[in-house]
């Protein structure tokens, strides 16, 4: 089933193609030409665009939370880490949120980051929408100040978020796992135990 919210772009197709039956109409039946009828093929339009504008999908929301997550940790914000992170949140390393947000704190705590660039490989959702899953990866530029940047001054990572959907619409982290590091299959072990 075709979901406008999700593609509307779809609508602008229909606004040529219903500007083309205009046309087609106008050319055969000259007669039956009314000014007002140019409005159809610009409503249609304009409904797009607005439907684009003021709707944000489920699919909008994740990568906006993928990307708020990733500028939380290049600004080192632990505050902010944690208001997109479940109650419910659990992973292969961390047994809660306040795990996960003690080892965020820690690790945050000096300047450790520069610039993290995201690059979202696909997000898959349950049916119904209420749980989804996002593979995407981040190439970490370490600060110049950080004790990481004497020996290794960039990371790539392979990151698998799970999201729960809450009643009020908005989505939160419930479990995040390490898939790879610098092209090499790790988990939040392997991250924990390395002492750069």
């Amino acid at each position: 089933m075709f979901q406008v919210f999700e593609n509307p772009w779809g609508l602008l197709i229909t606004a040529a193609v219903a500007a083309l039956i205009l046309l087609i109409i106008r050319s055969i039946s000259p007669d039956k030409c009314r000014w007002w009828q140019w409005f159809v093929p610009i409503l249609i339009a304009a409904a797009a665009f607005g439907l684009d504008h003021f709707i944000q999908t489920d699919t909008e929301k994740v990568k906006l939370l993928i990307k708020t997550v990733a500028m939380a940790v290049e600004e080192e914000n632990p505050d902010a880490i944690e208001q997109l992170i479940s109650p419910y949140y659990r992973d292969s390393f961390h047994p809660s949120k306040q795990h996960l947000m003690s080892h965020c704190r820690r690790t945050l705590s000096g300047p450790l980051v520069e610039e993290n660039i995201t690059r979202i490989g696909k997000i898959e959702f349950s049916s119904p929408k209420t749980t989804a899953k996002a593979t995407f990866t981040v190439r970490i530029r370490f600060d110049q100040k950080s004790y990481i940047y004497g020996f290794k001054r960039e990371m790539f990572t392979k990151v698998e978020l799970n999201l729960q959907k809450e009643p009020d619409g908005l989505w939160l982290i419930s479990r995040a796992e390490i898939l790879a590091v610098d092209l090499q299959q790790a988990g939040w072990k392997d991250i924990k135990q390395t002492t750069w």
